[in-house]
């Protein structure tokens, strides 16, 4: 073999080695390396959508809760619709049940804050005569001394005297307020103190309120703001006077609450 022939044999195979090193290079640059065991891994965070949230029962509260005070059906009847219907817009609410003389106050949530007896107007009735509200209170007759019944706004106020009271009916001079033990013949503090209900009915027409009740009670719910206040008849149907109805008993509606989604 010459020399120049051992030569161009020694460029044709340096030539084939540079092509095979460019080949290598360019693989490792399109190829994923290799991961050794010395190497970590990077997990790959996959989404996993979420559950779907399961609802739970909310307790029901679309009723009066008179706790463990007793009651009247008319006055349970009148509250738990006041409530359920949302008629008080939001206000505290009051039940002044005449056949029982008692009034039922509540917060504008339906939970009683308090009861106690009264005193109400000397005749049995539910009307007022029209005019009442402008005559003197002497010229009132015994037959015209009634609580009128229905669903009034009260408004904060005060009478001739300056004592704060609450309006319930402005026109027909009606109004709740403190029991004024002024002539004792009408034994008016003795009347609310006693057990019965028959010797109630002494008043002009007004809602007459133990001393301590109005202070503690009325005065903070209703001495600044306005309320609702529902009278209940006494010569006729509770739901006729307010064109209210038996809401659902709280079970039913928590199963019907439970059931449709």
């Amino acid at each position: 073999m010459t020399d120049k022939t051992k030569i161009k044999e020694e460029s044709q195979l340096d030539a084939v080695l540079k092509g095979l090193g460019m080949g290598c290079a360019i693989l490792a640059l399109i190829m994923p390396g290799h991961v050794t065991s010395s190497q970590k891994r990077v997990p790959q965070v996959r989404a996993v959508a979420a559950a779907p949230a399961v609802p739970v029962a909310q307790p029901y509260t679309h009723r009066a809760d008179f706790g463990m005070e007793q009651a009247s059906d008319e006055a349970r009847h009148t509250a738990n619709w006041a409530v359920y219907s949302g008629d008080t817009q939001g206000m505290p609410f009051v039940v002044i049940d005449k056949k029982h003389a008692t009034v039922h106050i509540f917060a504008a949530d339906g939970k009683l804050r308090g009861s106690t007896p009264v005193l109400l107007g000397s005749a049995i009735g539910d009307h007022s005569v029209p005019g009442i509200g402008e005559r003197e209170i002497m010229d009132i007759k015994p037959d015209e001394r009634t609580t009128p019944s229905g669903r009034f706004v009260t408004h904060p106020g005060h009478n001739a005297t300056g004592e704060d009271i609450v309006w319930v009916d402005y026109n027909a001079a009606i109004s709740m307020h403190r029991v004024r033990p002024k002539v004792a013949s009408e034994r008016r503090l003795e009347r609310l103190a006693s057990a019965s209900t028959d010797d109630n009915r002494i008043s002009f027409g007004c809602i007459n309120v133990p001393i301590k009740f109005y202070n503690e009670v009325i005065h903070p719910m209703l001495g600044t703001a306005r309320g609702v206040v529902y009278v209940l008849p006494e010569t006729r149907d509770v739901r006729e006077e307010f064109g209210s109805y038996d809401v659902p008993d709280a079970p039913a509606v928590a199963q019907a609450v439970h059931t449709v989604r």
